[in-house]
Order: C-alpha cells, then structure tokens, then sequence
C-alpha cells in the first residue's frame, strides 16, 4: 500500500483530503502543518507528499527541498492557491512533479497523484534495468581455460539469439546462473529484465505464488493482487534454479505455462498472456527422477530442448588458477598491489578436489587474502581442510607467482605465469619431460604441445 504524507496547515482540508485517498486505498499521514511535516519527513519514509505551498513558519517550499535532500526518490505534488502559480512554477523547477490549484477537483487531484506513482515506477524499473545491464554477464566474464568450458561459451553463443528453452546442468558451485545471465546478456532479450526464483528455497504455496502471481484473498494475508515472475520478466528471461525441487502439482502448471504462453494467477480464473524466455538449472540428473516417478516426463522434454553442461571443477584444473587471480583482481582495491601466490598455494589448488566448486574456490581465496603477510598467499592462509591437500612427490615449489602485473591482461599474465612454472618443473627433474608431465598432470601430449612456448 502506498504511503503518502499529506500537508496542510487547515485541518479542514486535511480531513477532505485524508477520506478522498483513503477511499483509493492510500495509506495516508496527514500532517498539520509544514513543522510537523518536517519532523515526519526527518523520520519516516514515504511514497509521496501531497504539500500546501503557503504554510507558516515553514512553507511548502522548505519541504521541497527538504523531500530532495532526503527522499529524492519520492514525487512531491504541491497545491497553491489560483494567484500563485508562479510559486507553484517556481516548484516544479525545483524538483516537484506537478502542481494543483485549489479549489481543486476531484478527479484531477486522484489522477495526478496516480501519475506520479505510474512516474515513479518507471524510473525505478530503469533504474533497476541499467543496474543490471551495468553488471555485465558477458562471455570474457566467464573464465574458460578447460575445453569443456570452451564449449559452454560456444553453446552461450549459439542459443543465446535464440527463444529455446534451455536446461543448464551441473554441481552446486559450478556458476549455473552465471550462465544463464550469459544467455541472457548475449540474447535479444538484454534489455529486458532478467528474473530468477530457487525452487528449492521455498514451500510449495508460496512458490506458486511467486511464479504466476495471485489475486486479493486468494489465502490469507493476500491483501492485495500481485503479479508473479513470470508476468514480471514479460519480454525477458526467467531462470529456474533447481527445478528438479519443483512439486509436481506446480510442474503441471508450470507445463502449461510453457505450451499456451499464458499463466493464471493463484485464485483466479483469469489468463495472462506472457512472453517470457524461460532457463532452467538443476544438480539433479532429472531422467532418473523420471524414473522414481518425482518428476513429469513431458515436463523434462519442454525445458531440455538444449541442454548444458558444466563440468565439476575437479574436472576443468585448467580453469582453477585463472578463477583464482580473478578472485584476487576482484577484491583487491584498484590502485592496491595485487597479493602474490606461492607457487606451493597453486599446486595445492590444482590438487584439491573443490567438492564445493567454484564457489569453494572463491571463498578459500578470499579467506587467505584476508589473512595473508606481506602481501604474499602462502599455505598457512588457506582453509586448513585445503592446506592438508596432499601433493605429488617432488611438486613442493617454495618460489612465488607474482600477481601485480596490471599492465597485461589476466590471460597474458597467467600464460608467463605458467611458462615459468612449466621452466620450474623442468629444471627440478632435470629435463625428464615424462616425470614433468606427471608432476604437473597434465599429458606429455599437452607439455610438447606448450614447449615451444617454454623456449620462446
């Protein structure tokens, strides 16, 4: 419900104003006098202020600028007498959305202060829209290294000018959202807005609700209509995370949604159309919940009509230490020498098995900046359970990464990173690239294929 602070220094009109608003189902303050105004605006929030101009001591003016200092956000609506409308320009010079002269009808008052809430809310959309595409979920922020996730960025390519439904799989932590914001920031769709709803997170009733929206009193304490996600992305892209969690009852409605384009809001009988592009992510391998009967099987065929698949970080060591120096980029102040990582700190990342993923990864790192000297990332920083990584015979290197190079790009960095590290492993086995190889566990196929770049 919409609050609005209403000022007046005669009671008489506060009273008319207070029952016209009410009656529009406002939430109304009524407010005798610009002081006591003043105190409100000092201590509470507000929608918007309806405000006389000629008040004493402290006028509507002050208010005003009061309201701009304080509540930018808010429309204030000023009402001045007929031979005041110069003031009352004066006004929206200074900020006011509009203006009324009193004696004022009716139908105008109701339909300006409607305006200005229709005003407000879509600057708020905008704002909300260019925050998202400010945050850019484009490919160079995905990090690929590894072939598979070469792949990914390939597919994010191919199905982002797409409509096609898509279903994103992999472990808790692999970045399923991440790409799915890829899709969608690589998508016809990117100005639009992109909403997304955990299906694991909430009870089945309000799920449903979240998703297609309900009607006043359609349960107790729907005070009100509200529209669902879906209606909400119309012309975006909603993502679906953890759909395998989804109860059957709303899989059924869900399905419809996805063959008539419409939903129907909880407790009515009503049909919405929409266009919204729909994504879905999951941890679980949805044909065998087919199988156990906790998934429908037409379902599963309208959202999987491209799947994706992100690989384990286990599964994917060529992306661990560029993720790494991502994070370290990311939260280190620009301006600030970026922490150093000691060359035994990368072995013990590439031999760790990340159970938690990505996300593991990136709260280990920021964990060891948090506790690391001299601006260097030693053993002794990271979380005890990773530090207690055991390593292969003879990979214990005690030299370290130097990561302050902000001069090249984070592939170029990592790359002479690596061909000093490959150097290390070489010189400590004394040429043997087969022992190398293993140390560094990676193919003697990969180490040929890197060796020319070791003798640049």
């Amino acid at each position: 419900m919409a609050k609005i602070l209403l000022v007046d220094d005669e009671p008489s009109i506060l009273s008319v104003l207070s029952t016209l608003l009410k009656a529009e189902d406002y939430e109304v303050v009524p407010a005798l006098g610009g002081e006591k105004a003043r105190d409100l605006l000092n201590s509470e929030e507000f929608d918007l202020m309806l405000s006389d101009i000629r008040m004493t001591p402290v006028d509507g003016m002050a208010l005003l600028k009061l309201a701009n200092q304080g509540h930018p956000s808010m429309p204030v609506i000023m009402l001045t007498a007929y031979g005041s409308v110069e003031t009352a320009i004066e006004a929206l010079k200074l900020g006011a959305f509009d203006y009324i002269t009193k004696p004022f009808k009716v139908d105008e008052l109701l339909i300006t202060v409607q305006r200005a809430f229709e005003y407000n809310q879509a600057i708020t959309e905008n704002k909300s829209l260019k925050a998202q595409l400010g945050t850019r979920y484009h490919l160079e922020n995905i990090i690929a290294e590894s072939p598979s996730m070469q792949n990914v960025c390939e597919m994010i390519k191919r199905v982002g000018a797409t409509d096609a439904t898509i279903l994103i799989y992999g472990d808790s932590g692999t970045g399923k959202e991440l790409v799915a914001k890829a899709i969608h920031a690589n998508s016809n769709r990117k100005e639009q807005r992109f909403l997304a709803v955990n299906c694991a997170a909430l009870p089945e009733a309000l799920l449903e609700s979240e998703m297609f929206g309900h009607v006043k009193g359609a349960f107790t304490g729907a005070s009100s209509d509200k529209e669902g996600l879906f209606e909400a992305a119309n012309g975006g892209t909603i993502l679906l995370d953890e759909i395998g969690s989804m109860p059957l009852s709303i899989q059924g409605k869900l399905l419809r949604v996805l063959q008539e384009q419409e939903v129907r809001r909880v407790g009515s009988n009503k049909d919405i159309s929409i266009n919204t592009r729909v994504l879905a992510a999951t941890n679980s391998r949805l044909e065998d919940m087919i199988e156990d009967g906790t998934f429908r099987e037409d379902l599963y065929y309208r959202i999987s009509v491209i799947p994706i698949e992100i690989k384990p970080l286990r599964e994917r060591v060529e992306d661990i230490l560029p993720l790494a120096y991502n994070v370290i980029q990311k939260e280190i102040p620009e301006g600030q020498t970026l922490p150093s990582l000691d060359l035994e700190v990368a072995a013990i990342l590439e031999a760790y098995a990340w159970p938690g993923n990505v996300r593991e990864l990136e709260n280990a790192i920021k964990h060891a900046i948090t506790f690391a000297q001299n601006n260097i990332i030693t053993k002794d920083v990271l979380p005890p359970k990773i530090a207690a990584t055991a390593l292969p015979e003879g990979s214990k290197i005690r030299t370290e990464v130097d990561s302050s190079a902000k001069a090249h790009s984070l592939k170029a960095f990592l790359r002479s990173k690596e061909k000093e590290y490959l150097k290390h492993v070489l010189d400590m086995t004394d040429g043997n690239k087969d022992e190398a190889a293993k140390t560094l566990k990676i193919s003697l196929a990969t180490l040929y294929r890197k060796l020319p770049e070791i003798e640049e």
